[in-house]
């Protein structure tokens, strides 16, 4: 059984007001939220940026560095907080977690925001996580660093990417092969399409998903089931979609939660 982890995390706002839980994804930390919450805090959230089990101040444990055990660390730092269901938002595989986590403890969860998240992988991106796998395990961040490199739009703010990579960098090799593997491989795991489907269907909140592929966002938009959910698609950004159009990502967050 995993053990639960006592994750590093700020909190922004009136302790009375509704929850935001703002999750980071693979080989980056709550730093790359850092604009959003100090916008949301002002416009009346309590907000809560964690580092998940591995990645950032939290701690490292040799094991289970994984999307599954990252969501019962968030269930109990919720329970911890006694914040109520929140509002949870991940990017790529925080979005996966967020989704996991609405799926697995649903009374935590009022609703979801994914973007670009780590699921619903097909085609060559399906055929490519052997290889991405191996590099991972034989060279860890390092090997991550290529992925990170091409995933900004030329228009992204001067410096995020090297701030990227040097967060990823700063992410400890074995966390970096054992969650990818959570995401795409281990049993269970949930980031191949089928399986994405699957786990999907089990979601009970609504939810919204922000896609930079025009492909996933349709595939997205056939499997929602929930009254409310919806799926968008932004054009002309990179992966970090979140971090290279700030305020449009506040705002939508807002209009979501107030909706």
């Amino acid at each position: 059984m995993t053990t639960v982890v006592d994750l590093f995390r700020t909190e922004l706002g009136p302790s009375e007001a509704p929850p935001l839980l703002l999750v980071h994804g693979w080989g980056g930390d709550g730093r790359e939220w850092s604009q959003h919450a100090d916008a949301l805090a002002v416009a009346g959230h309590r907000v809560i940026v964690p580092d998940l089990r591995g990645h950032g101040r939290s701690p490292v444990p040799d094991e289970d560095n994984t999307p599954a055990a990252m969501t019962d660390d968030l269930a109990a730092l919720i329970g911890h907080l006694g914040t109520g269901p929140v509002v949870a938002v991940g990017h790529s595989m925080g979005g996966q977690v967020v989704n996991l986590l609405a799926v697995h403890h649903p009374d935590l969860v009022r609703s979801v925001v994914a973007l670009d998240p780590a699921h619903g992988a097909h085609g060559a991106e399906l055929l490519d996580i052997p290889r991405r796998l191996a590099a991972y395990q034989n060279n860890g961040a390092r090997a991550a660093v290529e992925l990170v490199e091409g995933a900004f739009a030329p228009t992204a703010p001067p410096g995020l990417r090297t701030a990227h990579i040097r967060t990823m960098l700063g992410t400890p090799d074995h966390v970096i092969a054992q969650a990818y593997a959570g995401m795409y491989t281990d049993p269970g795991a949930v980031g191949i399409r089928p399986h994405s489907e699957a786990y999907l269907r089990l979601r009970t909140c609504p939810a919204l998903t922000v896609w930079t592929s025009r492909e996933a966002a349709d595939w997205e938009r056939g499997t929602l089931r929930e009254p409310g959910s919806r799926v968008e698609h932004w054009t002309a950004t990179g992966h970090y979609l979140h971090e290279e159009h700030p305020g449009r990502t506040v705002r939508l967050i807002e209009q979501w939660a107030a909706d």
